[in-house]
């Protein structure tokens, strides 16, 4: 069987529905912390397990008789997400899962800008020190998040975030979702680690140049904000500090280029293109 964690978020969601041409739904395990809130999993076929990252005995029933884990890494961050991915990873283990599959960031790094990073980096180094088989997708960033970093500029072009030039290299999340799903179906036992990324890299001034191109939004521009300006925004909103230095850290990563490389393994997983960015912002 096949157990997805953190099954009722958008990745694992969008793996499931790819899983569901591929395999069996009663093949399929649903790892959640609110049973209620999949309801329509368990009336498809699907075997849904409650289970928490903070309580291990719970993760391990929940891989019972499970022979590939998909670990989606942790919204957490900090010592809270090291210490659930952890409890994932050992839970997996003791439960005699074979291969695991995790969700990681482009450039991990116990040094890494971008907080995340940090995380994955110290998952990364349990999974391979666990002896299990394991698949690793370092993921860019989604599409999808381009609405949320350029804000207000959907309606009128002006993009304000303190990325400097860094680029990023965005990917289509149901493309990592469809991949993934052919990794959890194929037979293949070997240890991988892949770059999941878009065919190209952008910064925020030419993600304008496409608001210009693609949406006719002449008077789009981006503006290199102060790393200070754009903190005191998010105090403004409220934000937690905690949650406030995760999204600088965001931001610093992509001024660092932490998120500026490319990879064609994506298309080799998929067997077709990818969605491209050009196509994306046209279709929003």
């Amino acid at each position: 069987m096949i157990a997805i964690t953190g099954a009722n978020g958008n990745l694992g969601k969008a793996t499931i529905s790819f899983l569901f041409d591929k395999t069996a739904p009663s093949n399929i395990v649903a790892v959640v912390r609110d049973a209620a809130k999949v309801q329509d999993y368990a009336e498809a076929g699907i075997q849904v397990r409650v289970a928490d990252y903070n309580d291990p005995a719970s993760l391990r029933r929940a891989f019972e008789n499970v022979g590939k884990v998909l670990q989606i890494s942790s919204a957490g961050f900090g010592e809270t997400a090291i210490r659930e991915e952890n409890n994932v990873v050992q839970a997996a283990k003791d439960s005699g899962v074979r291969h695991i599959v995790y969700t990681s960031t482009l450039k991990p790094g116990d040094n890494a800008h971008f907080f995340a990073g940090r995380t994955c980096n110290n998952t990364e180094r349990a999974i391979k020190n666990s002896g299990m088989q394991y698949t690793i997708f370092r993921n860019s960033m989604y599409f999808e998040t381009i609405p949320l970093f350029i804000g207000s500029a959907m309606n009128d072009g002006q993009i304000y975030y303190p990325a400097g030039i860094g680029k990023v290299s965005f990917v289509f999340r149901p493309d990592i979702a469809e991949a993934l799903a052919n990794v959890l179906v194929s037979d293949n036992n070997g240890n991988a680690v892949y770059n999941i990324t878009g065919s190209d890299a952008y910064s925020f001034g030419d993600i304008a140049g496409l608001l210009r191109s693609e949406k006719g939004m002449d008077a789009a521009a981006y503006f290199d904000v102060p790393a200070d300006a754009y903190r005191a925004e998010l105090v403004k909103f409220g934000m937690p500090e905690g949650e406030i230095g995760f999204y600088m850290s965001m931001a610093h990563s992509i001024k660092a280029h932490e998120f500026s490389q490319t990879d064609d393994v994506l298309e080799q997983l998929l067997q077709r293109p990818r969605l491209t960015i050009r196509e994306f912002i046209r279709a929003i």
